[in-house]
C-alpha cells in the first residue's frame, strides 16, 4: 500500500539531532513514501550529515541558514541540483529555533537584552517567512508549509522570550496562510508538547514545563515521544488537509484544552 507522502519531495530544515523533530519528521516522511532532503548549517552541518544515515535512506543535507540572503537564494539550485533540473518541492518543514538560553530562557525575561531578543525573532520568526519565499519557485503547483510551535497563547515557566518569538512565528504561519493560498500553498504549525530533545534540554527550568503535562493531558505525554509530533506533520503535508490553511494543530495529549 501506497505511502501518504508517496511521489512527493520534501525539504526538512533544521535536522540537529535524532531525538529532535525533525528527524523523525524526515523519517517519517522517507516511510510513507516521500523523497526528503535535510538540511543545517556551521558547525551543525557535519553532526547532521552522520545523523542522517541513521534515517531509512540517507538523504542529502543542505547547507541552509535561514538567516542568510545567500543561502536562500541559491537555495532552488540546491534541491535541483540532487534532485534534478525540473524537480520541484511538494512539502517544506520549518524545524528551526533559537533563543540564548543564558539570556533569554529561565527567568530571564526582564532583563532580555533587545540584541538577543531580535536574533531569537529572526531565527525563529521571520525565517518562515524568508524560507517561504525561498521555496516558492519550487511550488510552482502549491504545495505545503509546516512549522513546528510550541503554544504561544500564555505565558510558560521559563520560556520567557522564546514564547514571544513562537508568538511570532503563529502569526507570521497566519499572515504566509492569507498570501501563499492563491498560489495553493498551505502554512500551518503543529504545536507539540514538552519533548526532550536537545534544544529542550538546553532551557533551564524545563522540567517544570514537562511536570505541569503528567498530571493535566488527558491521553497522557511521553516527553520522549517524537513520533506523534512527526505523524502530524506527514498528515500536513499530505493531500489529507487539501483545504486546511492557517491552522495550528495540537499534538500535546490534549493538554491545551484543559482548565488550570
Amino acid at each position: 500500500m501506497a505511502g501518504i507522502l508517496e511521489g512527493k519531495n520534501v525539504l526538512v530544515t533544521g535536522v540537529t539531532h535524532n531525538t529532535s523533530i525533525g528527524f523523525a519528521v524526515a523519517r517519517f516522511a522517507q516511510e510513507q513514501g516521500a523523497t526528503v532532503l535535510i538540511s543545517n548549517f556551521g558547525r551543525a552541518l557535519g553532526i547532521t550529515q552522520r545523523i542522517a544515515k541513521r534515517l531509512p535512506e540517507t538523504p542529502p543535507v543542505l547547507e541552509l541558514d535561514v538567516t542568510d540572503a545567500d543561502h536562500l537564494a541559491n537555495l532552488p539550485a540546491m534541491v535541483r541540483e540532487h534532485l534534478g533540473e525540473e524537480a520541484t518541492l511538494d512539502g517544506v518543514v520549518h524545524s528551526i529555533a533559537y533563543g540564548n538560553p543564558e539570556t533569554l530562557l529561565g527567568g530571564n525575561f526582564l532583563d532580555g537584552p533587545w540584541e538577543d531578543v531580535a536574533q531569537a525573532v529572526q531565527v525563529s520568526a521571520y525565517s518562515l517567512k524568508s524560507l517561504a519565499v525561498a521555496c516558492r519557485p519550487l511550488m510552482p503547483t502549491g504545495g505545503s508549509i509546516v512549522g513546528l510551535t510550541f503554544d504561544a497563547t500564555v505565558a510558560w515557566p521559563a520560556y520567557d522570550w522564546m514564547g514571544v518569538a513562537k508568538a511570532g512565528l503563529e502569526s507570521c504561519s497566519r499572515y504566509l496562510a492569507r498570501d501563499l493560498g492563491p498560489q495553493g500553498i498551505r502554512v500551518n504549525l503543529v504545536s507539540a508538547g514538552p519533548l526532550r530533545t536537545l534544544a529542550a534540554k538546553a532551557i533551564p527550568g524545563f522540567g517544570d514545563l514537562e511536570d505541569m503535562w503528567k498530571t493535566r493531558a488527558p491521553l497522557g505525554w511521553d516527553n520522549s515521544d517524537t513520533e506523534p509530533t512527526a505523524r502530524a506533520v506527514g498528515a500536513l503535508l499530505s493531500d489529507l488537509f487539501p483545504a486546511t490553511t492557517g491552522e495550528i494543530v495540537h499534538v500535546d495529549g490534549g493538554f491545551h484544552a484543559m482548565g488550570a
